[in-house]
């Protein structure tokens, strides 16, 4: 052998040794750490956390850019994404074991021209790694990892793990992350769903995602992707036919939507509870990362109580009515000429100097007065605006944008099961997009008006020994201290009295007045806080009408000691939160507590039904057809607020209607509860009751004691006034159907929830197939005729009849 021979052999194995000491080094961490066997076996690769309704429907995310990717298993990718990916990635993949030698040696020798040579495996190492130096000797390590990280994911892994693994980690176009959040964003679909050309578009931009994206270069999208096809043809996945049918297809866009903030079912639900969520998760640990739960990149899955088709409901009603509303608030004087802003200049000063324009334009070095005029300047923009794009292009100064932001009405929704307390449906605004602030919250209180005085009535009732039947005074009373109460308003004269369900059923400020008198004010702020609401109520006697603010969400959970025989249920909306793999980390359930007796509560629950048939909200529980109700509306001073509240022993929902600055109000008569509030409620009952799927039934009745004797029904004549006597709330208050006050003669407004196409293709059919006509359904009985009967309460519990 001669002596050139020699050394190339020993310098051949002497390099062979190196190599193996220097893998060997990297595989001991001196050049920094590779994953262990669990990380490998749980990657930590950055995951967003969803939010799903109580069916299983996703309703969001909360992610960071990178964040933003949902995993999904091998068996719910379409077999074209595979067979894509394979064939244009990876041809010898299910052949190696992590490193493709035959690849290796022709991306060497070719230098790289004709493709790298990293198998699908090292690049899933890649990712995990975060590698990518351009510096060329760190690459060289990088590379050396990527192999040995690949080889341990070989042998720890199946082939189908490794693809799913794969495909979940890596970035597409846009800013998405993973297959499922590609599939979503692109077409709207499932990753399950792909066909042979969308698969191919997709895996066609992970050679470049920004360059072969088809929504901004569509021409280079649409040859990488007849290359992809080529190749999965070249592979035998797909026939020659085939191939050729879907290289002559274009590139269908028109169901791509990103997914952000906005997008999704009820979106100001989901912003409310992101609070929440982070609370918890910085009380939690991750026992993976020793660290507290991130609530952006951990994947946790949160479940929820929300009913998607209730929530679209309610959805719906809100824009079939609030354009009614809105259309007349715009007309009245006040507002169409400025008048409602003169004495409120130094508010609209406020916003201005609040706002992000006058931010920007200070940082810029204009003064004061140059950005006064340049708000008095009119500039094109986009405004919110009730039609079918829910905005409009128009051209106003700066100044006048901001009025016209002020003066929009805005809503609130709540709906929930009484007797569990879970959340069914929650709007917090008319458009999230648009206006973020949502109302439904416990800390967004607004003056509840007579919707109050349900409270105060179970407290007589509770404590002391008043009765449906119990004559109560109409008239104004006199506090020392306060003075009259109500100030001012109609009432009767001098010893005209009313039975208290009459009072209750037209809400009658004068009586509650007298009724806080006989209970106390402070017994009725003291009972406010004893039935859970957290709010704290001064003990003035004003507050029997409401002048005291609260929130909806303390409201709705007020009343749900009614329909929920005298268990105050506190409304919850997250039933359980899972990790990443599924495992349940936190279960929530039902908080009740028993404040008021069963007959207490079902005695309101009979006497609030005078509302719905005779009272403020008459006509209400016929039109419906339901055989049991309670409802009460409200209204507050010169109508900045007006709220309606309804129940079944199944369901309970409360709506509030007003702008954000009270001195902004409906000056007619449509701003009282009966007629701003109500039809939303009713409409979105009426879709609620058709629904046969949901389960509301029309004909459940209230839990009626056992001590209480069984007769009859309610005789609203004996008891309740059918004429509206004086001091009634509103003028025509809930006469007509919720119908009369809907937008009909406009174009189509679509819900705020902005849902895929598949999602609400789903939604849709399910409500068809389920949907049925509720004309042809039983109606309720109308109230009883004028034949005298016995008292309501004296037949529950027996005795005789006044002489």
């Amino acid at each position: 052998m001669s002596k050139a021979v020699r050394y190339f052999w020993r310098l051949f194995f002497f390099g062979v040794l190196v190599f193996v000491v220097f893998i060997a080094m990297i595989n001991f961490n001196l050049f920094g750490p590779l994953p262990s066997l669990k990380q490998l076996e749980n990657p930590s690769i950055m995951l967003a956390s969803e939010l799903y309704a109580e069916d299983g429907t996703l309703m969001g995310k909360y992610y960071t850019e990178r964040g933003n990717r949902s995993n999904v298993e091998y068996k719910d990718i379409s077999k074209n994404a595979i067979d894509a990916l394979v064939a244009t990635e990876d041809e010898r993949f299910y052949e190696h074991s992590g490193i493709d030698g035959w690849a290796v040696l022709r991306a060497i020798g070719k230098l790289g021209h004709d493709g790298g040579g990293s198998t699908i495996t090292q690049q899933l190492a890649k990712n995990m790694l975060e590698q990518g130096s351009k510096n060329i000797w760190r690459r060289g390590i990088e590379k050396l990892k990527e192999w040995i990280i690949a080889i341990k994911l070989e042998r720890n892994f199946t082939k189908q793990e490794i693809l799913a693994l794969y495909l979940n980690a890596v970035p597409f176009g846009d800013n998405v992350y993973g297959i499922r959040n590609a599939s979503r964003t692109f077409f709207s679909k499932e990753p399950d769903r792909l066909d042979v050309d969308e698969a191919a578009v997709l895996i066609g931009m992970l050679k470049g995602n920004n360059l072969y994206n088809p929504r901004r270069n569509y021409r280079a999208a649409f040859d990488r992707r007849n290359t992809v096809i080529n190749q999965m043809l070249k592979n035998n996945f797909i026939s020659a036919a085939d191939a050729a049918k879907y290289k002559a297809l274009p590139i269908d866009m028109s169901h791509y939507r990103k997914l952000d903030e906005n997008n999704g079912l009820a979106p100001y639900f989901r912003d409310v509870i992101r609070d929440e969520l982070k609370k918890w998760c910085k009380e939690n640990k991750n026992p993976a990362t020793g660290k507290p739960y991130n609530l952006y990149e951990d994947g946790l899955r949160i479940y929820t109580t929300v009913n998607p088709r209730m929530q679209l409901y309610a959805e719906e009603a809100v824009a079939k009515h609030m354009p009614v509303l809105q259309k007349v608030l715009s007309a009245q004087n006040s507002v169409r000429k400025g008048i409602v802003w003169q004495d409120h200049k130094n508010v609209l000063e406020g916003y201005m100097k609040n706002s992000d324009r006058w931010e920007n334009m200070h940082d810029d070095g204009m003064s004061d007065d140059e950005i006064r005029k340049a708000f008095n300047e009119p500039v094109p923009m986009k405004v919110f605006a009730w039609n079918a794009k829910r905005e409009k292009d128009t051209i106003m100064s700066p100044m006048d944008s901001i009025k016209y932001s002020r003066q929009m009405l805005e809503t609130a929704f709540l709906a929930m099961d009484p007797i569990t307390g879970a959340v069914k449906a929650w709007i917090g605004g008319i458009d999230f997009k648009t206006y973020k602030y949502d109302h439904v919250n416990i800390n967004t209180k607004r003056q509840v008006g007579s919707s109050i005085k349900p409270f105060l009535y179970s407290l007589a009732i509770e404590e002391s020994g008043f009765t449906p039947e119990t004559p109560v005074q109409n008239t104004a009373q006199y506090f020392p201290g306060s003075g009259m109460v109500p100030a001012k308003g109609l009432c009767g004269g001098n010893g005209d009295t009313v039975t208290m369900a009459s009072a209750l059923a037209h809400s009658l400020n004068c009586a509650s007045a007298y009724i806080i008198k006989q209970v106390g004010p402070q017994r009725f702020a003291d009972f406010i806080s004893q039935i859970n609401i957290p709010t704290k109520v001064e003990p003035y006697p004003s507050i029997a009408l409401g002048t005291c603010d609260l929130s909806l969400y303390e409201m709705i959970w007020g009343y749900s000691m009614f329909p929920a025989s005298g268990f105050s249920s506190k409304p919850y909306y997250i039933s359980r939160i899972e990790d990443k793999n599924g495992n349940v980390l936190a279960r929530f359930d039902t908080k009740r507590k028993e404040v008021i007796s069963q007959a207490t509560a079902y005695t309101m629950c009979r006497m609030m039904q005078g509302a719905a048939d005779v009272g403020t909200a008459a006509g209400l529980r016929t039109r419906l057809g339901i055989t049991e109700m309670g409802a009460k509306t409200g209204t507050t001073n010169d109508n900045a607020d007006a709220w309606f509240f309804g129940y079944t022993p199944q369901l309970l929902a409360g709506v509030w209607i007003g702008c954000d600055d009270r001195f902004i109000r409906l000056e007619s008569g449509l701003g009282y509860g009966g007629k701003a509030a109500l039809p939303i409620w009713e409409y979105f009952f009426s879709k609620v009751l058709a629904d046969k799927t949901l389960g509301i039934d029309k004909q459940t009745k209230f839990v009626q004691p056992g001590n209480m004797k069984i007769e009859g029904t309610y005789d609203y004549q004996n008891i309740i006034d059918k004429t509206p006597p004086p001091g009634a709330e509103g003028v025509d208050v809930g006469n007509g159907e919720a119908s009369e006050y809907m937008d009909t003669t406009t174009q189509h407004v679509p819900v705020d929830s902005k849902l895929s196409n598949e999602e609400e293709k789903v939604l849709k059919e399910a409500t068809q197939n389920n949907t049925k006509d509720s004309k042809n359904d039983k109606q309720a009985p109308p109230p009883p005729n004028d034949k005298k009967k016995k008292g309501f309460f004296k037949r529950l519990f027996g005795g005789k009849d006044k002489e």
